[in-house]
């Protein structure tokens, strides 16, 4: 890790380990002992954003967090298919190779529709399902996305993306809700971009929106499979984008879900009011009434 000379190893205290996938390197801490829960995180962070959760639940638990390829301490190829569904794949043949089952599974943004598929095809491996702020379906007539697509279609996008490291500099800290980000930790959302060859995979995850909606809605056509799993829902109720309705359409999927709404919290609830998140996933795999 020392040639992460960026990092804050007090905020983020993990040893650093790497699985080789694709002739490449994704990075991944693996913390505690007892039953697993698995961290996958979304754009443009990286398992960083879980740090406070992981450190407060690894005196009970085994934790496992990803980077995906092209984020965090993983390897960012200026070449690669950065893919949304490969990204799922290379999380599919992680959890298949490290043999991993009676899983907790704990996602937040891009990070459902990478988690979700894997336990759409694999639902023996997992137990539990937590969600912040996602989605597995098609948004393609949600009035909110029709606007949004309008911005990820302009041409300039990619060039902010690329060249001004705009999605953690700019977009990340927009997305909060009434706890806003810090400069010494927005730094490390932004310094594993270090340059323009390293931004390719936020790149990737914005075409994704535009481009495999019909993909999110295969995913959502196969809900039925993950039915009698036991869900909770940790909802930053600010967000921006991902907004309430989000969470209704979820809980109308999964109707014994249990639910707890951040009122003052935006896209990252983890980073926000990690206290609270932290309690909440502790009283829900202690069997417990979350709210």
């Amino acid at each position: 890790m020392s040639h992460f000379t960026w990092l804050d190893t007090t905020e983020y205290p993990f040893q650093a380990r790497y699985y080789a996938v694709n002739e490449h390197h994704l990075h991944y801490i693996d913390e505690g002992e007892g039953s697993p829960i698995l961290f996958v995180h979304g754009t443009p962070s990286w398992s960083f954003d879980f740090r406070q959760i992981i450190k407060q639940l690894r005196s009970d638990h085994r934790c496992i967090a990803i980077d995906h390829i092209g984020f965090g301490l993983s390897d960012k190829p200026e070449h690669y298919d950065y893919s949304t569904q490969t990204h799922s794949l290379t999380l599919e043949k992680f959890i298949l190779d490290k043999r991993l089952d009676n899983l907790t599974l704990v996602v937040h943004d891009f990070g459902g529709p990478i988690g979700l598929q894997v336990a759409l095809r694999h639902p023996t491996l997992f137990r539990n399902i937590i969600v912040l702020n996602s989605w597995m379906w098609n948004s393609e007539t949600d009035p909110d996305f029709i606007k949004f697509s309008k911005v990820l279609r302009n041409p300039l996008l990619p060039l902010l993306y690329k060249y001004f490291n705009f999605s953690p500099r700019f977009v990340l800290p927009q997305s909060f809700g009434e706890h806003r980000l810090p400069p010494k930790l927005l730094r490390q959302y932004t310094a594993p971009f270090a340059n323009s060859r390293q931004r390719n995979g936020t790149i990737a995850f914005a075409k994704s929106l535009l481009n495999d909606q019909k993909w999110f809605g295969s995913l959502w056509e196969q809900r039925h499979i993950l039915a009698d799993k036991a869900f909770l829902f940790l909802w930053g109720m600010k967000d921006p984008v991902i907004k309430p309705h989000y969470l209704a359409k979820f809980q109308t999927a999964f109707p014994t879900a249990q639910t707890l709404e951040l009122p003052t919290a935006g896209h990252f609830p983890q980073e926000e009011q990690a206290d609270r998140i932290t309690i909440a996933i502790k009283k829900f795999l202690n069997g417990q009434t979350v709210v």
